[in-house]
């Protein structure tokens, strides 16, 4: 299936200039936080101090891109004795937890609003290996600009299934407007300062798609593991191609 969707005047031309100039104005008047927050994670994580990691990005030629999204890091790298990791819930130390329900973890991404590969309202950008468990349907959020925030986030973040996360992107891309993303973003500071939704209330951090619909019984394990290993030759091709940039 070849993923195209037809754009508004807002979405092709005045959304990026919006963009640029938020970027802009949160880097110069919160560079502070960064500062501070970049020092405590150096002093009780380690380096490195961001953590970046490949996420689908806005489809072109009918197909999705990868771009590199960054985040301040939440999580230790410790491992078992015999050297793999320990699960998120043991690697998650409380300041990386207050991080995450604040949000604060994400203010890295403003970099990539300055980059274009992404924009202050649109579809979270999800894993590779959730991108891979999408039905075609599903994948058209792709044809969005991924969000530092989103539908999906004002109506339950993580709290809601899967199904209903990717149903609201859904019904964001059927009219993206300035005022629509203006009333997204108002009520996100809401939902940040709740702190609702961080979780999807069993784990530490939330399931992946795929290990969802393993859970619950929507895939077989041969086919779970074929999509694993897709979206693993995914993000190695991406790798090669921008090592040969």
């Amino acid at each position: 299936m070849r993923l195209e969707r037809d754009k508004g005047f807002y979405e092709k031309y005045v959304k990026r200039v919006l963009d640029i100039i938020c970027s802009l104005f949160f880097l110069v008047f919160f560079c502070w936080l960064y500062m501070i927050i970049a020092v405590i994670v150096r002093i009780k994580m380690g380096s490195p101090v961001l953590f970046k990691q490949p996420r689908p990005g806005i489809v072109k030629n009918g197909k999705e891109t990868i771009f590199d999204m960054y985040k301040f890091r939440t999580m230790t790298d410790e491992r078992d004795a015999v050297g793999n990791l320990l699960p998120d819930e043991d690697r998650l130390p409380m300041f990386g937890v207050l991080l995450r329900s604040t949000s604060l973890d994400e203010l890295p991404e403003v970099f990539c609003l300055l980059r274009g590969t992404m924009s202050v309202v649109g579809p979270r950008p999800q894993l590779v290996r959730d991108m891979v468990f999408m039905s075609d349907q599903q994948r058209m959020r792709h044809t969005a600009k991924p969000g530092l925030t989103g539908l999906a986030q004002v109506k339950g973040r993580n709290a809601i299934t899967w199904e209903k996360k990717l149903d609201w992107d859904l019904k964001y891309i059927e009219n993206v407007s300035f005022w629509n993303d203006l009333k997204i973003l108002f009520s996100t500071i809401g939902v940040v300062f709740k702190r609702d939704g961080i979780t999807d209330g069993e784990n530490a951090t939330a399931l992946d798609y795929g290990d969802a619909m393993l859970k619950n019984g929507n895939v077989s394990k041969d086919r779970y593991d074929t999509l694993q290993a897709e979206a693993s030759g995914l993000i190695r091709k991406y790798e090669m191609e921008k090592n040969r940039r």
